[in-house]
């Protein structure tokens, strides 16, 4: 492997990415979160409520200054290091870009204030609402960069001139056929991964034996969200692997290490892929499998590696087994969260240490499975940054190995000392929990008619089935 300026700057942008995409993931989900606690608490009037938002949003804002810091660098190095992509699908690409930054940035950070420092300062609808529009507009950013990203994945649309991309039909970009199972699926990863984080932040604190109706309310609300939607996950990752197998079968074989085309494939649990010899040793395999999950019949063949050329095939590897920490992660997920529903249902979710303790350390599967997508998604469609367009080796800036090896090591010190603290500072709001926080700033209680529906539903669900029991009320 020859270390040169296209390899440091692929490793660069890796590297960048993957600390970038964690915190916009979560984002997303805490964002929704917080402003699913403001309506409760404007429903019911339960205190608790108003807590746990106000916690949760200190986290957010750590949170959302570290994705917006790592999402800068990102589109500087579209410009000093892929200089050549930008010339390509800029016209393309600029305007997906430049829509997320109008259409959702700006969105988020107009009522981002009103959300963080509003908590006595507006009326309790109207910082509800500023906390639906973050919402919204988290969600409306991932909208964006996810159509740019499925039109890298299989670019319509658009036709070449000069070896430039120029846009013919806005919706056939923005709504590749690639896009709306890949959006669902982001999405979903995102929710998921915010509530195992408030799973293992409710169990902490039930471990260390205090702030129990706050922890006990986090739990309860993590296990119904991770319950419901980590099934719905799966499913959706299903339909997103046959839609790979019609418009990015290169990626597909390379997923499945697949190498025959001539027999149906079988699902490999588990190999070594041998790209030199075109084979996968020391192989565990389910014959026919492969083949019946994403084809619908277990005699379907479809395109191997060996189809395409080899300046055409992806690296087998990291797509191979980074689908399989994606998948095991899911499955261990649906297990998880189903079985602390199973102990909520007994009413034994909050005696059972074990599984109490396991909950508190499993707040990094979300994150794994995310970045573990990606790196599915990002080399899988390798070797071309826009399929059919530009290659990724064409799209590299003349630049020198050097400039790149001095900018990558930057990278890595400031990264590591900048995330370290990020993270430590996360760590420790959440060591310190909602009731130590506090909540002198809360606003009296929103009405009568929300006082009484607090005797309603959401407080028998994230109660202890007693109306008012949970309530607590403001520290000074």
């Amino acid at each position: 492997m020859t270390i040169d300026a296209f390899l440091l700057s692929r490793i660069q942008f890796a590297f960048t990415i993957s600390f970038h995409i964690v915190f916009p993931a979560f984002t997303i989900g805490l964002s929704a979160y917080i402003a699913t606690l403001l309506g409760l608490w404007l429903k019911t009037g339960d205190q608790k409520f108003h807590l746990l938002a106000r916690f949760w949003t200190k986290i957010f804002a750590v949170s959302f200054a570290m994705g917006v810091v790592s999402g800068i660098v990102l589109s500087y190095q579209f410009g000093t290091n892929w200089s050549r992509f930008s010339l390509v699908v800029g016209n393309v690409i600029g305007p997906l870009i430049g829509y997320e930054v109008l259409t959702a940035f700006f969105l988020e950070a107009s009522f981002l204030g009103v959300m963080l420092f509003g908590w006595k300062r507006v009326p309790p609808w109207l910082h509800f609402l500023s906390a639906i529009i973050v919402a919204g507009g988290t969600a409306l950013s991932g909208f964006w960069i996810l159509s740019a990203n499925s039109w890298m994945q299989y670019p319509v649309g658009h036709e070449v001139r000069d070896g430039i991309a120029y846009p013919l039909d806005w919706m056939q970009i923005v709504f590749n056929p690639t896009f709306p199972l890949r959006y669902m699926h982001m999405m979903t990863a995102a929710y998921l991964t915010t509530a195992f984080v408030v799973l293992a932040t409710g169990a902490r604190h039930l471990i260390a034996g205090h702030r129990t109706e706050s922890a006990k309310t986090m739990v309860r609300m993590a296990i119904l969200m991770i319950a419901i939607t980590a099934p719905v996950q799966a499913l959706i990752g299903d339909f997103h692997g046959k839609q790979t197998a019609k418009y990015q079968p290169a990626k597909l074989a390379a997923i499945e290490a697949h190498w025959d085309s001539s027999k149906p494939a079988p699902l490999v649990l588990f190999a070594w892929p041998d790209e030199q010899a075109g084979l996968n040793r020391f192989e565990i395999s389910i014959p026919g499998l492969a083949s019946l999950l994403t084809h619908g019949s277990m005699d379907a063949l479809f395109p191997s590696l060996n189809d395409f050329a080899l300046e055409d095939r992806p690296p087998v590897k990291i797509p191979f087994f980074a689908f399989r920490a994606m998948v095991g992660i899911g499955v261990l997920m649906i297990g998880f969260g189903w079985l602390g529903a199973f102990l909520w249902w007994r009413g034994r979710v909050f005696e059972e240490r074990r599984w109490l303790w396991l909950a508190q350390y499993s707040w990094p599967a979300g994150f794994i499975a995310i970045l573990s997508g990606w790196f599915v998604t990002e080399v899988g469609r390798q070797p071309w940054l826009a399929t059919g367009v530009i290659r990724s080796k064409d799209a590299v800036s003349p630049i020198t190995t050097l400039e790149v090896a001095i900018s990558l090591a930057l990278f890595v010190c400031v990264y590591c000392v900048v995330f370290t603290a990020g993270i430590l500072l996360i760590n420790r709001l959440i060591d310190k929990g909602p009731d130590e926080i506090g909540d002198k700033d809360a606003p009296e209680q929103p009405s009568k008619r929300t006082l009484k529906a607090a005797q309603g539903p959401a407080s028998d669900l994230f109660g202890d089935g007693r109306p008012g029991d949970d309530r607590i009320q403001p520290q000074s």
